[in-house]
């Protein structure tokens, strides 16, 4: 049946439709029905496309690895031509491009039919899918909970069943963090691994790194052997690797040195749960011959916190100033389109000065000089990716508890991921276990800069030694 095609990985359709088990069509078709039939439950997508991606899959598509493969892209960054970019936030509504980024550019080539864009939190901010202008992503294993943010559109929709990958990107956690509480593998790859051109460079700092959500390793592997690579201009660029990162995860590795944090670096408690798993996953990476020890890493935890929270609030200065300037006001006019936590970063972030954000990029750099000292004794940094299982919505509404309160919320949710962000690592939620309330619970595995296959390596193996499954397809 059509719909156990969709079922499967991207890899696996793309096989299906080379052999004629299925047309693109039929496919496309399917997709549209499922995301028709889940959608306004699930508010994963918020902009669809089904004739333009129709009228795509009835004319010659390119003969990449994912050809006729559905598929969905964020609402941010990745411009599709002829298509708002909006973040989620009402005052971009028109903001209609008119050119392509390569990404998206490198997802045509590759194949892939793009069925709409996903949700994302306004001004992509934090980690939930809450904007109030596009409404709340609900989790798709509880809808009482957060799918997680900033790509919790994207994370929804694959862990439904819509499409078996969908385009994400992650400034502090935005991939890994949606992937965790679906269930889903999601890899955050080195900084310009993936480049963000023409229109952006580094974003702010070079924190933001662009792929997707996958339901299987070798998909995120084969994605990003088709994406990768700079552009001329970029301000940074990742080497070639030795080998294609899918030819990476053929031969699983064995040996290799792992240092396990149960607790965030700036001492955040993870919920026990969240210990547990990453416990589980110390477990069976033992049984798979790796040696694994608790480690305490090689900066000042409470100070990275501390630098975070006054560089994070500039994305959403910069970003105000420069829809600002386009349209001829002062920032300030703007902010009362913003939703209250923005207002607060904004207001945060418009207090600093040059020097401290230089400050801020400076300590940045040498957390990335002692973590480089850490993977000369050690090639994976193992820990939970939240420090709590996913919460309910609401549970970061700056509405109801104040800016400063829902701040640390979000601080909290960043504190395992946000490390790699800022020292460009390669960094991938690979998902282990359930919460009592059944909920997915990733780990993190986070290697050093460029060392994607390492990542994925040792992802493929647990995925052999630790099979996970889908909502309503848990056995």
């Amino acid at each position: 049946m059509i719909s156990d095609i969709l079922d499967l990985d991207a890899t696996a359709q793309a096989a299906a439709i080379t052999k004629g088990d299925v047309s693109a069509t039929e496919l496309a078709r399917a997709a549209i029905a499922r995301i028709e039939a889940g959608e306004p439950a699930l508010n994963a997508v918020t902009q669809r496309f089904f004739d333009q991606a129709l009228d795509a899959v009835s004319a010659d598509l390119p003969t990449g690895p994912f050809r006729g493969v559905p598929f969905l892209v964020k609402d941010f960054y990745c411009h599709m031509a002829g298509t708002p970019t909006t973040g989620s936030a009402k005052l971009l509504e028109q903001n209609v491009i008119d050119h392509d980024s390569a990404l998206m550019a490198r997802y045509r080539e590759a194949g892939f039919v793009t069925l709409g864009k996903t949700n994302v939190p306004e001004m992509v901010t934090m980690g939930t899918t809450e904007p109030v202008w596009r409404g709340p992503t609900r989790n798709p294993w509880n809808t009482r909970h957060t799918p997680g943010g900033s790509s919790g559109g994207a994370a929804a929709a694959v862990a439904a069943g819509y499409v078996a990958v969908a385009h994400a990107n992650d400034g502090a956690g935005s991939i890994r963090i949606p992937a965790s509480c679906c269930g889903l593998f999601g890899l955050k790859p080195s900084r310009a691994r993936v480049t963000l051109g023409p229109d952006v460079g580094e974003a702010i700092g070079g924190i933001t790194a662009e792929h997707v959500v996958s339901r299987s390793v070798r998909d995120s592997a084969a994605v990003l052997d088709a994406t990768a690579g700079a552009l001329p201009g970029d301000p940074y660029i990742a080497p070639e690797p030795p080998e294609s990162f899918l030819a990476a995860i053929a031969r699983p590795r064995k040996g290799l040195r792992i240092g396990l944090t149960l607790d965030a670096p700036d001492g955040t408690r993870a919920a026990p749960e969240c210990q547990a798993a990453a416990l589980r996953a110390a477990a069976l990476l033992r049984d798979l011959g790796h040696e694994v020890e608790e480690v305490t890493l090689p900066f000042d935890g409470p100070a990275f916190r501390a630098a975070l929270s006054t560089f994070w609030p500039m994305t959403v200065t910069r970003g105000v100033s420069a829809i600002a300037a386009t349209r001829g006001a002062a920032p300030e006019v703007l902010l009362r389109e913003l939703e209250p936590f923005n207002q607060h970063l904004f207001a945060l972030g418009i207090s600093r000065r040059a020097v401290d954000y230089i400050k801020d990029l400076v300590f940045f750099q040498g957390m990335a000089r002692a973590m480089g000292r850490f993977y000369q004794g050690y090639d994976i940094w193992l820990s939970p990716v939240l420090p709590f299982a996913p919460p309910r919505l609401g549970y970061f509404d700056a509405t109801v508890l104040g800016g400063e309160t829902a701040w640390n919320r979000v601080l909290d949710s960043f504190m395992f991921t946000a490390p790699a962000n800022v020292t460009g690592l390669p960094s991938a939620s690979v998902p282990m276990t359930l919460s009592d309330e059944g909920l997915p619970i990733g780990i993190q595995l986070t290697a050093k800069l460029n060392d994607e296959a390492t990542i994925l390596n040792l992802a493929a193996q647990l995925e052999t030694a630790n099979p996970w499954a889908m909502p309503g397809k848990n056995t």
